[in-house]
C-alpha cells in the first residue's frame, strides 16, 4: 500500500491508503476504528479496484478535528479526498456509513453497512452526554464502557456485567492494546476512545431523520449482517423504505465487524464478493 495525503478546507492534512488497479473505491471506516482496520477487505478488492483507506480525523496519517467538530467537517473531508483521487465510488460502515450517506450527493455508487441511525435522538444523545463528561473528566476507559454499552458492542452477556467491572476488563484492553501503536498503522484504542465524540455526534444529528435521505440520487447497496444489534438491522430496513430502488443485502451469519480485518473476527472476503458485485 502507498501513502497519499491532501488538504481539508480548513487546511488540515487528510490521509490515506492506496493499494490496487481500477476504478476508485474509498472506504470509510467506523469508530474504534482506522483505516487499517479494513486493510484486508482492501486487499481483497485490489485486484479490481483502486481502494482508498481514509484515516479519518484524529487518527493515524489525518489531523485533527476542527473545533467543535461538527459533522459537516467528515463530509467536506470526503469531499476533498474523493477529488485528489478522482474516486466516485464510496463503502462507509458503521458512523463512516452516515458520513458516506451524507456525501452520497458527491458519488455515483455508495455503498452503507449498518449505520448507527435510530428512530429517537434521545439514544445516542444521552451516550454522547454521558460520554463526553467522562472524556471531560479524563476518564477514557468510561468513555470507551459508555460507548460499547450504547452501541451494544461484544457479547449481549457484557451488558449485564457491573459498570466497575466492565471498566476493570476495558483498562486492560486498552493497556495491552497500546503495546501494538503505530505498528502497521495501528492507532490504540485509548487514542480512538477519545474521538468517540465526534462518532456519536454523527450518530445523534442523523437519528430520527431517515427521510433526510430520500432525495439521493446515487446507486446504493444497502447492507446488514442477520447476527447485528437489532437497532442496526432496523437502521438499514428504515433506509431501504425511504430509498426503494436501493439494492439490500442481508449476510447471513455475519455481525457488525463483517468487513473488518479477520483478527477482529471479521469476513472481509465474504464482504467483497458482495462490494464486487455493486461496484463492479
Amino acid at each position: 500500500m502507498i501513502t497519499r495525503t491532501t488538504t481539508a478546507p480548513d487546511g488540515a492534512t487528510l490521509g490515506w491508503y492506496s493499494i490496487g488497479s481500477g476504478p476508485g473505491l474509498l472506504i470509510l471506516h467506523g469508530a474504534m476504528e482506522s483505516a487499517v482496520s479494513h486493510r484486508e477487505l482492501a486487499e481483497a478488492l485490489s485486484d479490481q479496484f483502486t481502494v482508498h483507506l481514509l484515516d479519518r480525523r484524529g487518527r493515524g496519517l489525518s489531523g485533527p478535528y476542527p473545533a467543535p467538530g461538527v459533522p459537516q467537517s467528515e463530509v467536506d473531508d470526503v469531499r476533498a479526498v474523493l477529488a485528489a483521487t478522482e474516486t466516485s465510488q464510496v463503502f462507509g460502515v458503521s458512523s463512516g456509513a452516515i458520513v458516506a450517506l451524507e456525501a452520497a450527493a458527491f458519488v455515483k455508487k455508495a455503498a452503507i453497512f449498518e449505520p448507527p441511525i435510530f428512530s429517537s435522538a434521545a439514544v445516542p444523545a444521552a451516550a454522547l452526554a454521558r460520554l463526553d463528561a467522562s472524556l471531560a473528566a479524563g476518564e477514557v476507559v468510561d468513555a470507551l464502557v459508555t460507548g460499547m454499552l450504547a452501541a451494544e458492542m461484544g457479547p449481549a452477556f457484557l451488558r449485564r456485567v457491573p459498570r466497575p467491572v466492565l471498566r476493570s476488563l476495558t483498562a486492560l484492553g486498552v493497556r495491552a492494546d497500546a503495546r501494538r501503536a503505530g505498528v502497521d498503522g495501528h492507532v490504540p484504542m485509548g487514542e480512538l476512545g477519545r474521538l468517540l465524540h465526534y462518532d456519536f455526534a454523527l450518530s445523534a444529528q442523523a437519528s430520527g431523520q431517515f427521510d433526510r435521505y430520500a432525495g439521493i440520487t446515487a446507486e446504493v447497496l444497502l447492507l446488514n449482517g442477520t447476527r447485528s444489534p437489532a437497532y442496526l438491522r432496523e437502521s438499514v430496513a428504515s433506509l431501504a423504505r425511504v430509498l426503494p430502488s436501493a439494492r439490500h443485502v442481508q449476510l447471513d451469519g455475519l455481525d457488525h465487524g463483517a468487513s473488518g480485518n479477520a483478527d477482529r473476527r471479521g469476513k472481509p472476503g465474504v464482504v467483497a464478493s458482495v462490494l464486487r458485485d455493486f461496484f463492479g
